[in-house]
């Protein structure tokens, strides 16, 4: 257990990011947590895998900078299969940065990177509380 909080949970989680060692190490720490884990390493992927599982994810953590579809044109289309989708966007733009352009869009919330094990825990368990 690297968090305070262990849990064996059905909550999945997808992580839609295009660096794989960024998949593999959320995909670990998860893991570690008892949270099972989809990836997707592109947009086009990470909604196709969304739209197959939609009623077993309960969280979408998703990279905002991506080739092909970006993030943003993710969340899209993620929102249109379901519009109350829960999505923590991930990036190496500062919050204030990307709050502003994400203000009316509706994510759940945000983690800059590089975050480490801890953070990444608190944000998910606060999230699927």
């Amino acid at each position: 257990m690297i968090g305070k909080f262990s849990m064996q949970s059905n909550k999945l989680i997808l992580v839609i990011d295009d660096e794989e060692a960024v998949r593999e190490a959320v995909t670990d720490i998860l893991d570690l947590e008892g949270w099972p884990v989809l990836t997707a390493e592109n947009g086009e992927i990470g909604v196709q895998t969304y739209h197959s599982h939609r009623s077993s994810i309960a969280l979408v953590i998703l990279d905002l900078s991506m080739p092909g579809l970006s993030g943003q044109e993710t969340l899209v289309h993620l929102q249109a299969i379901n519009p109350h989708v829960k999505v923590l966007l991930s990036s190496g733009y500062s919050e204030t940065e990307v709050s502003g352009r994400f203000a009316n869009l509706g994510v759940a919330g945000f983690l800059q990177k590089p975050y480490n094990a801890l953070h990444l825990i608190n944000t998910v368990h606060k999230h699927l509380a």
